[in-house]
């Protein structure tokens, strides 16, 4: 009740948004856990090109990122977002009706750049319309999303009783119903005229120092995020010899997300302090999760007991990110110019799936060394080190006083008791004490 209560309180534009990401995950989901089974059971490819059906998804989606950000930011964010959704349909469609390499990857591109497109769209819109409530939307955004990726694999599951056309066509009508609610739905934004060139916004954002050493000790939140896809999974089936043992890792994530995101978020936004410490906190956090399961990589043997400590870690890395995300989300668009918005949240998620991407093949190698005799430990040990040395970044950009406020503490600044609970520690002169104090342009200082 609490959460539906809270969703009421946003405008209608970000509540569709919100019912827009559960779908989305739902779609997602019940297609592309189960896509590379389909290619190599039902097609027959070998594995390498697999790989190269796959790769190609992530990397027309992660290196288009900042191209669907300028185009949210000049373009406006609604019709970037049902462009998105609709490229989605057709690729899901095509997976389903098409079997010839061309089709597949021709499928896989365009499904990348869908989320290339409607990503930084959906969360430039979030953050423009939700004003300061940022982190309380960004705190929803997340258990709506968390909620359609639990979901999705359980009714793909039941779909592919009927085949994997039908989860695929199941996946594509999802999509097909999303844009069409955007476009009948979604309001549409005044998108102020562009005053220079993509290339020009996309340097002034590259050349923010600030956001550019925010976005880079921000790597270890999806690096860490990334782990719940391999790291994990391979403990929980090494702890019990039991694949099915990995859903679990899900339902506790989702449980904790639907009890406790929201109140987690308002509590940590009451107390003040400054994001900074809390997405340090919460990296913190993420980063011992990964020290419960390095008991499963020591211990002999598989029993049900030793899922305990996976799903511990688990928890524990889920409540970091958490507390950290909602937080993160908000900062991004503070670092400059309104305008500039989708730009800022496209370069942030193109450099956090580089991270992820690097993340996970430094955790491949050190899982391939402790299968061949090295120590059971050391992909454990190296996601808590990432953590750690991420946190640790952000807690030094904290303490300079590198990261912006956000609105709503821009707003509370006119009362002192607001700005002391804000930012508890007085800045040595008043030239250090905000980010904007500085007079030259943002693009120069951040």
């Amino acid at each position: 009740m609490r959460t539906i209560a809270a969703v009421r309180g946003f405008p209608p534009a970000v509540r569709l948004l919100l019912v827009n990401q559960l779908g989305v995950n739902i779609g997602f989901y019940l297609l592309i856990p189960y896509l590379a089974t389909h290619l190599t059971d039902d097609l027959g490819l070998s594995a390498a090109v697999v790989g190269l059906v796959l790769g190609l998804r992530n990397l027309s989606q992660q290196g288009l990122f900042l191209i669907g950000g300028s185009a949210a930011d000049r373009l406006g964010a609604r019709g970037v977002i049902i462009a998105g959704c609709g490229l989605r349909t057709l690729g899901f469609a095509l997976f389903a009706l098409g079997d010839a390499l061309a089709v597949l990857i021709a499928a896989s591109v365009l499904s990348g750049l869908a989320g290339a497109l409607f990503n930084p769209a959906v969360r430039t819109y979030v953050a423009q319309e939700s004003g300061d409530r940022k982190a309380e939307a960004f705190a929803l955004f997340n258990v709506f999303a968390t909620a359609g990726a639990l979901l999705g694999p359980l009714l793909g599951s039941l779909l592919l009783l009927g085949g994997f056309r039908a989860a695929a066509l199941t996946a594509a009508g999802v999509f097909a119903l999303l844009t069409l609610a955007q476009a009948v739905v979604l309001p549409a934004r005044a998108v102020p005229p562009p005053t220079g060139t993509i290339l020009g916004d996309w340097r002034e954002v590259a050349g923010n120092r600030r956001f550019v050493a925010f976005a880079l000790a921000m790597v270890g939140m999806y690096g860490m995020e990334s782990q719940l896809y391999l790291l994990l999974p391979h403990a929980a089936r090494q702890a019990t010899g039991w694949a099915g043992a990995v859903g679990l890792i899900f339902v506790v994530g989702t449980l904790a997300n639907l009890l406790l995101q929201l109140r987690l978020t308002r509590r940590l936004a009451a107390r003040g302090g400054g994001r900074g410490r809390w997405i340090a906190a919460g990296l913190t956090i993420s980063g011992l999760g990964f020290v419960p399961p390095m008991l499963v990589g020591a211990g002999p043997g598989t029993h049900p007991m030793l899922l305990l400590p996976v799903l511990a870690g688990a928890l524990l890395l889920y409540l970091g990110l958490m507390t950290a995300q909602p937080f993160v989300m908000e900062l991004i668009p503070a670092f400059g110019r309104e305008q500039l918005t989708g730009t800022f949240y496209g370069l942030f998620y193109a450099v956090s799936g580089v991270a992820a991407a690097g993340t996970g093949a430094g955790v491949g190698w050190a899982m391939d060394a402790a299968t061949h005799g090295g120590p059971a430990w050391l992909p454990y040990a190296c996601c808590t080190a990432l953590g750690l040395t991420s946190a640790a970044a952000v807690t030094l950009l904290h303490r300079r006083r590198d990261l912006p406020r956000p609105a709503a503490s821009a707003a509370a600044s006119a009362d002192p008791d607001s700005l002391a609970r804000e930012d508890p520690d007085p800045p040595p002169d008043a030239a250090s004490a905000a980010p904007h104090s500085d007079p030259r342009p943002l693009s120069e200082t951040r």
